[in-house]
């Protein structure tokens, strides 16, 4: 071998040399594997039963296929261990028209002896049916009317405002255009395509016009959510990117939308589930900083450095408590114990799933009640999760990805903790991620935002739509019912936060007990 004059003769260089060696292909297995698995893998990092197994690696499962009388009985075959399958046999949700069918029999003459027939009962059955879309065209008509006495006194009732100036939409088809692009993720030339199939010729940028325009009329109600979240003692922050196109160098480049999210179900608190987006050029900690000025909470957030500076006990009212992600933490031992089936991280996983046990047996109770079992039962458990990682960690290479993924737990391990402190933090950053994943739908079929206005349309109709889905209320109808009252003036500026969503949610109940 060339290289073998060059090779240290001292047995303890060529030691280290190996073991240097061995942790730089254990780093490169990690990073394809972690590759593989983005590209072609689940998602989850569930894991299965029995209880404490590990989830298996895709290369455990067989790929010979089944002949067809090897295939697995239906779910509903009543075997042990099997679940029934879930299919709706009735019970379609009562606010859903009807439209009656009535089948008489072919004949109303008795088949014995040709009498009268007369109805004793009826046996009814339902289906779920659509309408399609239908493309209308809204005409109004607003009549003149004059004196015959005076010539000159014509009255005729003012034209309503349109939600854009001059232009052909009506509300709904402005607000069914967004809902389609930030709801379901449908981009909006294939809505241009959609259009087109039904004899509308229109181009892309008119959508584009009018998704603007309806940001704009939406922007001070976004702003308004925005001041919800942003005064909330405890938040859920995280950012994502969003190519936008630069039409100067004919390219996109990234820029942000920070995420903040506020959820005290889970506690039984009292802020309603709520994210609102915000468009930034870059990635940079001082965005953070701008929109958290002067105030201080909990952010529970992952281990972006960026956050750093909300920690200064000298800022502008007060720092701001950093609750660190153990998700996070655990995704990096499950990418380890997925792609080499370490032990170590399959024990790490382990540990942190008991804690995770214990946070699904106390969701949904009192932040003191959580508070309480956390103390008595998940304490000991993290106690004795450090020193069992400083242990490991001094037994492997230090350029090991697993010593990369303990000394980033042992990195953050105060922050990690905040939630044994206060029964209000969650053990995860898990519910910001969660609405962070509509803008990630949107952004693959969409691909860039056109602009830096469009990507600031993009965060205000996206804030609205995903807090209404939060509230499990359909975002066509908010947001139709929303603009129309702003449009028409019926809702005064002073007045706007009647239509954030849990309160447009609640006002039919509070009509109903005022009358």
């Amino acid at each position: 071998m060339s290289d073998g004059p060059n090779l240290p003769q001292n047995t303890v260089q060529l030691l280290a040399l190996n073991a240097a060696l061995r942790a730089e292909n254990e780093n490169l297995k990690a990073v394809v594997a972690a590759l593989k698995r983005a590209l072609y893998g689940a998602r989850s990092e569930k894991q299965v039963t029995p209880e404490n197994q590990l989830p298996l690696a895709l290369n455990d499962l067989s790929t010979t296929p089944l002949e067809p009388a090897k295939l697995p009985k239906p779910a509903n075959s009543n075997r042990p261990g099997q679940h029934p399958a879930a299919r709706n046999i009735g019970g379609l949700p009562a606010h859903l028209p009807r439209v009656d069918i009535t089948i008489e029999p072919e004949s109303h003459a008795c088949p014995c002896c040709q009498g009268k027939l007369h109805r004793i009962g009826e046996d009814v059955s339902e289906m779920l049916d659509v309408v399609p879309a239908i493309l209308r065209v809204k005409r109004i008509h607003r009549p003149r009317y004059g004196c015959r006495a005076c010539e000159g006194a014509v009255v005729q009732a003012k034209a309503p405002l349109r939600p854009v100036d001059g232009g052909m939409p009506t509300i709904d088809l402005l607000v069914h255009i967004a809902v389609m692009k930030f709801a379901w993720h449908l981009p909006l030339h294939r809505q241009v395509k959609m259009l087109a199939g039904q004899g509308i010729d229109l181009d892309v940028s008119t959508l584009v016009h009018w998704v603007s325009r309806l940001a704009w009329w939406l922007k001070p109600l976004h702003g308004l959510l925005a001041a919800n979240i942003l005064a909330a003692p405890k938040i859920f922050c995280d950012d994502t990117p969003l190519p936008v196109l630069d039409r100067s160098k004919k390219r996109t480049r990234i820029a942000r939308l920070w995420a903040y999210a506020m959820d005290d179900r889970p506690w039984r608190g009292p802020a309603p589930p709520a994210v609102v987006y915000l468009y930034a050029e870059d990635r940079k900690g001082r965005h953070v900083d701008e929109h958290l000025a002067g105030k201080s909470c909990v952010l529970q957030v992952d281990a972006y450095p960026g956050y750093n500076r909300l920690t200064r006990p000298d800022r502008p009212g007060g720092p701001v408590t950093l609750s660190f992600c153990l998700a996070h933490a655990r995704r990096k031992f499950f990418e380890i114990h997925k792609s080499t089936d370490c032990p170590v991280a399959a024990e790490a996983l382990q540990r942190i799933a008991a804690i995770y046990k214990i946070e699904a047996r106390i969701r949904g109770t009192s932040a003191a009640e959580r508070l309480d079992v956390r103390k008595a039962e998940t304490q000991d458990l993290f106690d004795a999760f450090k020193p069992w990682l400083m242990d490991r960690l001094s037994e492997i290479s230090t350029k090991s990805t697993l010593a990369k993924a303990i000394r980033y737990t042992l990195g953050h391990w105060n922050g990690l903790g905040v939630f044994l402190t206060d029964g209000r933090v969650e053990v995860d950053n898990n519910t910001v991620e969660r609405s962070i994943r509509a803008i990630s739908l949107g952004r693959k079929n969409a691909l860039f935002a056109g602009s830096a206005v469009g990507g600031e349309n993009w965060a205000i109709l996206a804030s609205l739509i995903n807090t209404a889905k939060l509230h499990e209320f359909d975002p066509q109808t908010y947001l139709a019912d929303v603009l129309e009252r702003i449009v028409s003036g019926q809702t005064k500026v002073n007045a706007l936060s009647e239509l954030l969503p849990w309160h447009w949610k609640a006002a039919p109940a509070k009509q109903a007990q005022a009358a």
